[in-house]
């Protein structure tokens, strides 16, 4: 016999969601009726009558029953008759899972009952304790999830969703490594990138800290490059980029990564600060990361370290022994001096940065370089940020996708996962990719595959840039969004140089402030435009000195705008208009091409179709228009189509006969001319 849950409820002076509870809190789920038996414990401990629990009681007549039936069965096999199993108990107890439960932003009750381990009559019952009428297929949303399972310990966590297609198009990795609880993060080894002038001691240096220092001591050295690896220095995992020098670091963040965490600057201590230490130095603080100074070549007689810590406080960098922040540590590194002190100079800078990530989440890793390989095809190197990439692992990166069919370390061995910070070569992708792609774990083939098309189509409809175009800069100071507007500046020689940073410090704005984050003398480099591209809101100034072809490919590629000047007063001039936002685009006039009418098709309302041969320059499909007849202008109109046999085309060059379609008020004749022209919109340019 048995009792509805209503019946139960009523005996004892509850509503059926206090009794549901109840019967929960006791270790037994719910159903629809429920045995005499089991209903009389839960009556009595309830009531207070029992000493023992009811599920004490009932799990204790159950073992009694079960051990009779065992007995049974045992003379009933004496006497060969056959053995009927033991009865089965028809009501059983809850065991609910303990510890956390991944579930993503929404999720339908059955999916959550099969993940919590709970009975889906359980969750509805909770549902509907908080007003909420569902089925097995409702689905709840995260915060909704969490409160209905609170009550029965189990402990939710909210699963980390792929990228979307827009923050991989932008290269957006902030907004990829986001995470909502700081209580999962775990401690990371630090990325650390070497910097500094050439011949300085760069690589000498990276080879000594990899001779001494890599993880895999057994396998006697590098045998591959890859680009990064590991190091261990007491225990403790360093991973270096091995891409010397501050172009590849800055190409890497013009392209979205922000990979490295602590630089190390390398200055020659028998010769000192040299332009390209400059410029590393802005570039490391531009990006906001710190640095260390490893002052190399101590072993030359004329070493001189005091002299390079003088001339680094010029630049912003202080030795902690002459009341600064920056640690400066004397190395040779040809002779392998020093670099225990300098690597625990990096973990003390570390420690401080306090670094972390989350190594149970997918993967989001950035590509530090990437080739063909004749056996494996394309092939990356990548520093995961955050997750573990795993062989088997769907991707996107950039505007293709993959899966991990192998991954190695520098020593060419296999591996089947990494952590944050850690970087192996992998192969499985569908295309090569460029340096400061992001990578993105995605859960199916399908999915990576949608992602990477749709991230195609962006950047079919707009290039790919990391920097911002004069327009957008002022468009940016008129909506109040952009407050620093940041200048890389180059000028011919050093007293022009130091005059326009003096006038520029006199320009001044109630709410944009203008900031020289690099300056040098000579002609606008690559290196120039890649630091603008690196730093939104960027213009790169050059005076009495220019970019040649390459450089302004490049700054038109990445979307960084160049401006030369002959005229100090201009230059200063035009930045005070940009920073009142009044600075007007040109309007330039341009001269097309010349066509002649040969024959009239049809003639409508301010419409004709004519025949014809353009016979100067070119014909641009939206031109403007002057008629000529007989050498003087007659009226104007504009070209609204061209037309090759039958095709429609754009644009046509000299020399080609074509139909063309004319919308003007002046009736076109046999040999009339057409000029046409157009009206472009450019920033000032000097």
């Amino acid at each position: 016999m048995a009792i509805t849950l209503a019946q139960l409820a009523s005996k004892l002076g509850f509503t059926e969601s206090e009794m549901q509870k109840k019967i929960l809190e006791l270790g037994f789920e719910v159903t629809a009726e429920i045995e005499d038996e089991l209903a009389q414990l839960i009556i009595e401990e309830v009531t207070g009558k029992v000493e023992k629990s009811a599920a004490e009681v009932y799990d204790q007549k159950i073992a009694e029953e079960q051990e009779k039936e065992i007995v049974k069965s045992q003379r009933k096999q004496k006497a060969g008759k056959i053995v009927k199993k033991a009865p089965t108990r028809t009501f059983e107890r809850i065991e609910v899972r303990k510890g956390m439960v991944e579930i993503g932003d929404s999720i339908t009750v059955k999916e959550l009952a099969e993940k919590a381990n709970v009975s889906a009559a359980v969750l509805i019952g909770a549902l509907m304790k908080n007003g909420i009428l569902a089925n097995i297929n409702q689905v709840i949303d995260y915060d909704t999830a969490v409160i209905i399972t609170t009550d029965l310990g189990v402990q939710l966590k909210k699963a980390h969703g792929s990228a979307s297609a827009e923050d991989i198009f932008k290269g957006n990795l902030e907004k990829l490594l986001e995470e909502d609880e700081e209580a999962i993060l775990e401690k990371r080894p630090p990325v650390v990138c070497v910097m500094g002038h050439v011949d300085h001691g760069k690589t000498t240096l990276l080879d000594a800290i990899r001779n001494e220092h890599v993880v895999d001591s057994e396998a006697g050295g590098i045998t591959q490059h890859i680009g990064a690896y590991q190091v261990v220095h007491k225990g403790q995992k360093i991973t270096f980029l091995d891409t010397p020098g501050h172009e590849a670091f800055t190409a890497m963040r013009a392209r979205g990564a922000r990979v490295t965490d602590v630089a190390i600057l390398v200055v020659a201590a028998d010769d000192g600060i040299m332009p390209q230490t400059i410029e590393a130095i802005n570039h490391a603080k531009e990006a906001g990361v710190p640095v260390v100074v490893a002052i190399n070549k101590m072993d030359k007689p004329d070493a001189n370290p005091n002299k390079i810590k003088a001339e680094l406080v010029e630049h912003g960098l202080q030795s902690e022994d002459w009341g600064g922040q920056t640690i400066m540590v004397p190395i040779s590194a040809k002779k392998r001096e020093g670099i225990d002190a300098l690597l625990e100079s990096v973990l003390l800078v570390s420690d401080v940065l306090d670094l972390k990530a989350n190594p149970n989440r997918p993967a989001v890793a950035s590509v530090v370089e990437s080739h063909l390989d004749g056996g494996l095809g394309p092939v990356a190197t990548i520093l995961v940020n955050t997750g573990t990439l795993k062989v088997g692992d769907n991707f996107i990166v950039g505007q293709t996708f993959g899966r991990v069919k192998l991954m190695k370390d520098p020593f060419k061995k296999s591996l089947q996962s990494i952590g944050p910070s850690d970087t192996a070569q992998i192969a499985g992708l569908n295309d090569a990719v460029e340096s400061g792609q992001i990578l993105q774990v995605v859960d199916s083939e399908k999915t990576a595959r949608q992602k990477a098309m749709q991230v195609h189509n962006m950047a079919k409809e707009e290039l790919i840039t990391a920097g911002m175009g004069m327009q957008e800069i002022l468009q940016r100071i008129k909506e109040g969004t952009l407050k620093l507007l940041k200048v890389v500046l180059k000028a011919d020689t050093q007293g022009s140089l130091e005059a326009i940073k003096q006038a520029l410090a006199k320009v001044k704005n109630d709410d944009v402030a203008i900031r020289v984050i690099h300056s040098g003398v000579g002609g606008i480099s690559d290196s120039d435009v890649l630091m603008a591209a690196a730093s939104p809101g960027t213009l790169v100034l050059g005076f009495h000195t220019e970019a040649n072809v390459q450089v302004q490919r490049l700054a038109e590629r990445m979307g960084i705008e160049v401006v030369t000047y002959k005229i100090i007063y201009e230059l200063i001039d035009d930045l005070k208009k940009i920073l009142t936002g009044m600075l007007q685009p040109e309007l330039l006039h341009i001269e097309l091409g010349k066509f002649k009418v040969l024959k009239v098709f049809f003639t409508g309302k301010n419409e004709m179709v004519v025949g014809g041969r353009v016979t100067e320059g070119k014909m641009e499909k939206k031109a403007k228009l002057r008629v000529l007849r007989n050498g003087e202008k007659i009226g104007e109109g504009q070209l609204t189509g061209l037309k090759l046999v039958n095709e429609d085309m754009d644009a046509l060059e000299e020399g080609t006969e074509c139909g063309a379609r004319y919308l003007g008020k002046v009736l076109l004749e046999e040999g009339d001319v057409l000029e046409a022209w157009k009206e472009e919109k450019k920033m000032k340019t000097l």
